[in-house]
């Protein structure tokens, strides 16, 4: 049986250090919610990271709306922001992996999963919702899946079945003997293991992010207790250098996410030789 984790936060805020109780570690209770609406048994559940994903679709969209609506050749400071994050993934990452040409048609997808991957990230450090999205797996999972399924079926759209095969076992027949077991591995790396680390590279750095957080955080409440207050100011400094060392890799996951997805997609348009 999972804690109930008002249980769980009510004990690391009523516990200090010399009161008797052990440090009230986080653990994966860290990172179960209890239902907003519905239960574990109704058809209808909706939790806070469901909530926090809503919200954060919202703001994007209501962000990049309200700043291209009424585009103006001299933009105001909404369209020049949205002009620089918009121009950014364009140039920065579609252009410069998949080219000019090739690329224009997955500038929407890209600069999409970007903001929203960003945005999803960011809730660990906004005061109340302080947790991010993607440190639950499903969320990756699903990003991951979009972009696994436009790879997929943009290689087999451009090359057909045989090609698309090459592609993906990275056919060479100057290989010799060694050709079926370079293909079985190549088959393996590219549809399996490629989509699981692309989900899990996303997943791993929120999870351990939040987790670090959340101790030096729990550790400053519990020290705040005679002699550990030198120390509960010290585990405080960290909370602050954590927040902002995570500022840096929120953007940076979801900088290298949507890196590998313009990776995947030019191995998906290039001639296989």
């Amino acid at each position: 049986m999972s804690a109930d984790p008002t249980q769980v936060l009510a004990f690391e805020t009523d516990c200090h250090i010399f009161d008797g109780c052990g440090f009230p570690a986080p653990g994966l209770h860290s990172f179960l919610f209890k239902p907003l609406l519905g239960d574990g048994d109704s058809n209808v559940y909706f939790n806070k990271p469901m909530l926090l994903a809503l919200i954060g679709s919202v703001i994007v969209v209501g962000f990049f709306w309200a700043a291209f609506r009424k585009p103006k050749v001299v933009p105001g400071k909404l369209q020049m922001v949205a002009e620089t994050g918009y121009d950014f993934i364009r140039r920065g990452v579609v252009y410069e992996t998949i080219g000019k040409k090739e690329g224009e048609k997955y500038v929407p997808l890209v600069v999409s999963l970007f903001f929203f991957i960003w945005m999803m990230n960011l809730w660990s450090i906004v005061p109340v919702a302080q947790f991010p999205v993607t440190s639950i797996i499903a969320y990756p999972i699903v990003l991951a899946a979009i972009v696994y399924i436009t790879w997929v079926s943009l290689t087999f759209k451009r090359h057909g079945f045989v090609g698309a095969f090459k592609n993906f076992s990275g056919y060479d027949k100057s290989l010799g003997a060694v050709l079926p077991l370079a293909m079985g591995i190549e088959l393996l790396s590219n549809l399996i293991v490629r989509p699981f680390t692309h989900a899990v590279r996303l997943f791993a750095n929120m999870f351990a992010g939040h987790t670090l957080l959340l101790l030096f955080t729990i550790a400053s409440w519990y020290l705040l207790n005679g002699i550990g207050i030198a120390y509960a100011g010290v585990s405080f400094v960290m909370v602050i250098v954590m927040t902002a060392f995570e500022l840096f890799i929120q953007a940076l996951q979801a900088y290298v996410f949507v890196l590998l997805t313009c990776t995947f997609i030019q191995g998906a348009l290039a001639e296989h030789h």
